[in-house]
């Protein structure tokens, strides 16, 4: 492993329309040199369905992303002050526009979940959305 690019890589910013491509970058970077190219369709795919929902239901758009290199593979990490909490919607219709990202998310991953923030977590509610993505 590359030791110019840690086992951790961390981020705060405030996420706009074209946001989720600049961050796809950055992950395609960190897969590469942590060796875990396999990975990256997967990731970009997560990365960018956790970013879009943020720029989409979080007032301020802002949100930290934070990206773990594990013994098997990657965990994604987005937490924002927002305490709605994604949902997947159980019907769509053939012209529905929106709802399903989560759904991609949970095919191409191999868990995902939420997680509230709580007494640690900054104290203003808020949640972290995270995936994690194994070697095939």
């Amino acid at each position: 492993m590359n030791p110019y690019f840690p086992p951790t890589y961390r981020l705060s910013l405030t996420v706009g329309a074209h946001s989720a491509r600049h961050i796809r970058r950055i992950v395609r970077s960190l897969l590469d040199e942590w060796d875990l190219p396999e990975l990256t369709d997967a990731v970009e795919l997560g990365v960018t369905e956790l970013v879009a929902n943020v720029v989409r239901h979080v007032p301020d758009r802002r949100c930290v992303l934070l990206v773990l290199r594990q013994l098997a593979g990657v965990r994604v990490e987005v937490t924002d002050g927002c305490p709605r909490l994604p949902s997947a919607r159980a019907e769509l219709g053939a012209e529905a526009e929106g709802g399903r990202g989560l759904l991609l998310l949970e095919a191409v991953v191999d868990k995902w979940g939420v997680s509230l923030a709580g007494a640690g977590g900054g104290g203003g509610g808020g949640k972290t959305v995270w995936f994690e993505c194994g070697k095939p």
